[in-house]
């Protein structure tokens, strides 16, 4: 969130009482307020979720070098074949 940025949204949330005091006591030993210390908390977690389902944007040679990497042929691996051949963990044991 930008600091320019004027905070004019607001988010209601429903808790348990015992949820309202965690957030509090947490709160108060990070000398926020609980609106302060929620959104912090709020927001980091969501950066921790979202890099990887955000959308990028690439110029057209960058584009052109992802389209030839997908396209290109890959390298022999035979560690990679050899494991894929052998039985899982989860296979052990069990009955083919």
């Amino acid at each position: 969130m930008p600091a320019t940025e004027t905070r004019n949204e607001k988010l209601d949330l429903r808790l348990t009482p015992s949820a309202k005091r965690t957030l509090q006591t947490a709160a108060r030993v990070a000398h926020r307020s609980v609106s302060e210390f929620v959104l912090e908390s709020a927001l980091a977690r969501a950066e921790e979720t979202l890099p990887d389902r955000q959308r990028f944007g690439l110029s057209a040679g960058q584009w052109a070098a992802f389209q030839s990497a997908l396209d290109a042929h890959t390298q022999p691996a035979p560690r990679l074949t050899k494991l894929l051949r052998e039985p899982s963990v989860f296979e052990h044991g069990r009955k083919k």
